[in-house]
């Protein structure tokens, strides 16, 4: 016989038992009605995607393709589970050109990587992502950051939205004479600025081979941090068409900010990365206001040549996306001291006294009047069953038992006042 050990979960999996998974259907739940409430339509994308079209140049970048799951079936087909939301969809848009645009949707959905594993952070985890295709405008960024707000409002969590422009960063390192070879990997060393410190920055810099001229730049950049804001970049502009654009569609964003009233709670972050070679544009991240925990609960950006990519065409179609994780919420809500505690499952218990046909038509005919019911069906005691209404806080009981079947009627019990309520029902 084995032993339970051999039955763990997979390391990075994690079960969620009925209280939890309460609690996760209430965050997918209001997420889903706050994409809806924006215009948002469903779809559905496939978790098993051939590898090649995860491992895209358009895709991911290096790094999480060092996370992919990947596998081959009876054919000698290379595929792979997807990593996130976004490639999927952008293959759904080039494999329809017969959408109309603008279009904007939302799915939700597990997805898997092999990476580390940290609070809220699993291997396999669940993603809620909207998407906008054909809209150029910044407007469609400030929608999808006012929806995030809309969203962790709803959720009574406190968030603020970090945001900057790729092409503002680009810009700035095509100044310190960064090799166009090595953009992506510093870039992707930037965004670590908040974990790691400034000497091991440097280091890694100095590692992917960048001059000393622009280490020296880069390190100047870095120790003006406190001091630099948008108006920073107003200086070099004049000299890199990226800074141009990157700063133009700043200032656009930051005034659809200020018109929807959310500016305070949206910050600039001139040092704010996003490593994913993917992104073109705009690019944000949502964190806790609190700080219970340190990571991202959701990010996103524009995204603009990966539908065109796929398709193999210089074509760009305007797309800006967001994503929330649903595990780190829940683990947000679940430090916070926000979950479901001991929420009732039904609105009413009902205890069979050798009527359990009975009891079963009765729960019919209320499930009818769209109540949840519970049927005692394993034969429990009156008093083992009203402890188990108690613990699962049950709001109301019906004890049934054969006078009630003779009178055609049955009595309802308010759990909390304890007060009857004889209600007439032909069995």
């Amino acid at each position: 016989m084995k032993k339970i050990m051999d039955y763990q979960n997979v390391r990075g999996t994690q079960d969620y038992l009925p209280e939890q998974e309460a609690t996760r259907r209430v965050i997918r739940r209001t997420l889903e009605d706050t994409f809806i409430a924006y215009g948002c339509k469903p779809l559905e994308t496939p978790i098993l995607n051939y590898t090649e079209l995860m491992a895209s140049k358009y895709a991911g970048g290096a790094e999480i393709l060092e996370e992919m799951y990947t596998l081959t079936d009876r054919g000698e087909r290379d595929l792979a589970l997807r990593y996130d939301l976004t490639i999927p969809f952008a293959k759904v848009v080039a494999m329809n050109p017969a959408i109309a645009m603008p279009f904007k949707r939302y799915e939700i959905g597990k997805v898997f990587r092999d990476g580390p594993i940290k609070a809220g952070r699993f291997r396999e985890f669940t993603q809620c992502d909207v998407d906008i295709v054909g809209v150029e405008s910044q407007a469609a960024e400030a929608e999808l950051m006012m929806m995030a707000i809309d969203a962790f409002n709803q959720l009574k969590l406190k968030i603020n939205l970090q945001y900057n422009n790729r092409k503002l960063l680009v810009g700035l390192l095509q100044l310190f004479e960064v090799e166009q070879e090595q953009m992506n990997r510093v870039i992707l060393t930037l965004d670590k600025i908040e974990k790691i410190d400034e000497k091991t920055i440097l280091a890694e810099l100095k590692a992917l081979g960048l001059s000393d001229n622009s280490i020296h730049k880069i390190k100047h950049f870095l120790d003006e941090r406190p001091q630099i804001s948008m108006a920073y970049f107003e200086g070099f502009a004049t000299e890199n068409v990226f800074l141009q654009q990157g700063l133009q569609e700043l200032m656009e964003l930051t005034s659809y900010l200020e018109a929807l009233e959310i500016s305070d709670q949206c910050i600039f972050n001139p040092f704010l990365a996003r490593g994913l070679e993917i992104y073109t544009g705009t690019i944000y991240e949502i964190f806790l206001a609190d700080g219970t925990i340190r990571s991202s609960i959701g990010s996103g950006g524009r995204y603009d040549n990966a539908i065109g990519g796929l398709l193999e065409t210089n074509q760009t179609y305007a797309t800006v996306g967001i994503s929330f994780g649903l595990d780190v919420i829940y683990t947000a809500l679940e430090l916070s001291g926000k979950t479901e505690q001991n929420a009732p499952s039904v609105d009413i218990y009902i205890i069979p006294l050798g009527t359990e046909k009975e009891a079963l038509k009765l729960a019919t005919a209320l499930r009818r009047e769209k109540y949840k019911i519970e049927v005692e069906l394993s034969g429990k005691k009156v008093k083992k069953a009203m402890e188990k209404a108690n613990r699962e806080n049950t709001p109301k009981v019906i004890v049934l038992g054969d006078n009630e079947v003779n009178q055609n009627m049955y009595k309802i019990k308010d759990m909390k006042s304890g007060e009857e309520e004889i209600v007439a029902f032909i069995f």
